[in-house]
């Protein structure tokens, strides 16, 4: 259990932050970029949650969804060392990753063909469902630059996972414009 009694401890004035293990890196980090973008998208989906009180299925996902989110940034702020740590880190599994893929199906299977790409937008909840679907490719493309490194490693189960999680953001955001029915569509070269 998490226990917070003080929120500044100050250790960050010089520019530095925690891992869950103690180490210490510098706060524009690849792997502080990574899960601080998580939390950014994290927040977004606060957002959204305003919007879906009306939707019990959908905000129940969304709320599993936060759960989650701060796992994948538990994760992230583990790195493997290869040493054996005092205690079991906190990683995204394949259930995880699974039941995303799960939700996109039930979600999916309501919606109308898509047939042109569309432009975020629509009803409140949509906009911020694909401002959330950015955020996580962002993290997700950060995590993939990190799993890169020589000298780090990410999760693959987490990469996973955020792959599938923006494309969780890209159905909702369908399924909250009437199904797809109220998407705003791409209509190429218009303005020229």
């Amino acid at each position: 259990m998490v226990k917070l009694n003080k929120i500044y401890t100050k250790t960050g004035d010089d520019g530095t932050t925690g891992l869950v293990a103690g180490e210490r890196r510098p706060k524009y980090d690849l792997r502080i970029e990574a899960y601080g973008t998580v939390d950014e998208a994290n927040a977004v989906i606060g957002l959204v949650r305003l919007h879906t009180a009306s939707m019990p299925d959908l905000d129940a996902m969304l709320m599993r969804i936060q759960n989650d989110c701060f796992d994948l940034g538990a994760d992230l702020a583990t790195p493997d060392t290869g040493k054996t740590p005092k205690y079991e880190p906190l990683r995204i599994v394949d259930s995880q990753v699974e039941r995303i893929e799960s939700d996109i199906d039930h979600l999916n299977a309501d919606l109308e063909p898509l047939r042109s790409f569309i432009l975020p937008g629509g009803t409140p909840a949509a906009a911020h469902l694909h401002l959330a679907r950015t955020l996580v490719r962002r993290a997700e493309r950060l995590m993939v630059e990190l799993a890169a490194q020589d000298t780090e490693t990410v999760n693959p189960a987490a990469i996973r996972f955020a792959n599938r999680l923006s494309d969780f953001f890209f159905v909702a955001a369908r399924w909250v414009n009437d199904h797809g029915r109220a998407d705003v569509l791409w209509v190429p070269g218009k303005n020229r």
